[in-house]
């Protein structure tokens, strides 16, 4: 069987993700900072569906949860063929309401340990040659909206970049763009969901099985929703000065509160 690296495994959209491989049988490594939760979702996987999962504990705004993490994938005796980099957060305020630090701290989950865990898997799927990483961004990606949604473009960008370099060696990426995701997410960054419309939910398990879909398919991004499709589809015609104080009136409506 495969195995499977999920970072931010225990909710969301990284769980959706152990629930899908677990039930199509990859063995799974589960990435998260709370051990005891991995330790309860890897015996419930291994219960139901007959899978090895194993656990690693690992805080990605710390260079030593990175290194953890690199160390794993770097392992060639336990490969791992498909890396999920999951693991994010929002965080509530506008520029200049957010402190530096925890801009920089975004910038790290986000940007800098996607980069450097990609590479760490990227190097044994290439001598293998097979492979793949999915790296959950949003579709903030498309929209002028603050460092969350720079992170996010970068994440995406990165992704298709990247992906061009290695078209030929059996390493496939590819960038997750969701919209809002009924997860954890909102109410862990202290953001109210109540003024955002029903119609704009998604649900993590169709978003995961939707990525998968997309990733055999073989593109490099996917935005798992046709409502999102369109909303992005509009939002490339639309002028930047246009778009950007569209984005800022949503941010008001739907933003963190």
């Amino acid at each position: 069987m495969t195995t499977a690296l999920i970072t931010g495994a225990t909710a969301g959209i990284g769980a959706a993700f152990a629930r899908r491989l677990a039930a199509q049988g990859h063995n799974l490594v589960l990435v998260a900072r709370d051990i005891a939760r991995l330790r309860e979702q890897a015996t419930e996987l291994h219960d139901r569906h007959g899978i090895e999962a194993e656990v690693l504990s690992a805080d990605l705004s710390a260079d030593e949860g990175i290194e953890a993490v690199e160390k794993r994938l770097a392992d060639r005796r336990h490969p791992v063929e498909l890396l999920v980099n999951n693991a994010g957060f929002g965080n509530k305020g506008r520029f200049l309401e957010v402190s530096m630090a925890d801009e920089l701290t975004m910038l790290k989950v986000h940007c800098e340990a996607v980069l450097r865990l990609t590479s760490a898997a990227a190097v044994g799927m290439r001598e293998r040659g097979r492979g793949a990483v999915i790296n959950v961004a949003s579709v903030a990606a498309f929209l002028p909206r603050g460092t969350y949604g720079a992170s996010k473009a970068w994440v995406v960008q990165f992704t298709q970049g990247t992906a061009k370099d290695m078209a030929g060696s059996g390493v496939r990426l590819m960038a997750l763009c969701p919209g809002f995701v009924r997860t954890e997410f909102h109410e862990r960054a202290g953001m109210g969901t109540d003024n955002i419309p029903g119609w704009m939910w998604l649900d993590a398990d169709k978003v995961v099985a939707a990525a998968l879909t997309d990733l055999a398919r073989g593109r490099s991004v996917s935005i798992p929703d046709p409502r999102y499709k369109a909303l992005m589809g509009l939002a490339k015609v639309t002028p930047r000065t246009l778009l950007s104080g569209v984005s800022s009136r949503a941010g008001r409506s739907y933003g963190p509160r």
